[in-house]
């Protein structure tokens, strides 16, 4: 199949529809008309960039015809939607508004990225905690835990077992190397809060529940597939206060947004004094 660059398309399709429609829709400049709904034209060169270099004579072809049938469908569209505005609707302002909407945001977002400071120390984290973790009740019990999901037949268990019967500083290293490469789920990053259900999940049905994970606080079993290691650090029910680790990133978020409050308000109040002074700012009101 022949493949063609976009002049050599141009040409080719310029010179098709010539000898298919004789001479109407042209123009001086070749630029062949497809196609006309009322007052409003398509022309070929509207399709430029649209193919890459080296597409199919016979594929560009077809993309051209579907492209035409569908902007024939979507002006007419368009022009049944203007017909039935609201007589008392200002689309020019509308638009307006729109362009200067999207100006603004567009020069606010350039403005964060430059010149805000996206560090949130662990003291601003505390501090917002301690204003306002009365806010921040569990919807459900959460959980501390060291947990593995591990295939039947994952070798060295051996080695594995030795370091969960004595879980610190020592073993953890070598264990989470262990499961990052025979593991299909495992945490035991101790600090890491996480929803009773979103581990629940991961173990036989009805293994781990609010109901019995008090009772429940250690465990090592298996299935036909996998064997599973749990054990329960700390325990928070749902209405208890969350703690810090468990909505840090909820905070992060929430002190970044407030911080880019305050450059933006800084940035409008600057210009507005810099207008003052250059006498760039008149008032018409008593």
């Amino acid at each position: 199949m022949k493949l063609l660059t976009w002049n050599a398309l141009l040409a080719l399709f310029v010179v098709s529809c010539c000898f298919s429609c004789g001479q109407k829709g042209n123009d001086p400049q070749g630029d062949r008309l497809l196609a006309k709904v009322y007052n409003k034209e398509l022309r070929l060169s509207s399709l430029e960039g649209m193919f890459p270099e080296g597409t199919a004579r016979d594929d560009s072809v077809l993309i051209i015809n579907a492209f035409v049938q569908r902007w024939i469908r979507e002006t007419l569209l368009l022009s049944e939607a203007e017909r039935s505005l609201p007589k008392d609707m200002n689309v020019d302002k509308l638009v307006r508004d729109y362009r200067a909407s999207l100006v603004k945001n567009n020069y606010e977002q350039v403005l964060v990225e430059q010149l805000l400071d996206s560090t949130v120390t662990q003291e601003e984290l505390k501090a917002f905690y301690e204003r306002n973790k009365e806010q921040y009740q569990l919807e459900t019990s959460i959980l501390r835990c060291f947990f593995i999901k591990l295939p039947r037949k994952a070798p060295n268990q051996d080695s594995l077992n030795r370091w969960w019967a004595v879980v610190n500083d020592r073993t953890l290293p070598p264990m989470e190397r262990y499961c990052k490469k025979y593991a299909v789920g495992f945490n035991l990053r101790e600090g890491t809060w996480t929803r009773i259900d979103d581990i629940a999940s991961q173990l036989p049905s009805g293994t781990l529940t609010m109901e019995n994970i008090r009772s429940r606080r250690e465990f090592t079993l298996s299935d036909d597939d996998y064997k599973y290691y749990f054990r329960l650090i700390e325990l928070k029910n749902s209405r208890e206060i969350a703690p810090l680790g468990f909505i840090e990133e909820q905070a992060r978020k929430y002190i970044l947004h407030q911080r880019k409050i305050k450059l933006l308000e800084q940035k409008r109040e600057d210009l507005y004094q810099l207008a003052l002074r250059k006498k760039d700012i008149q008032f018409f009101t008593d």
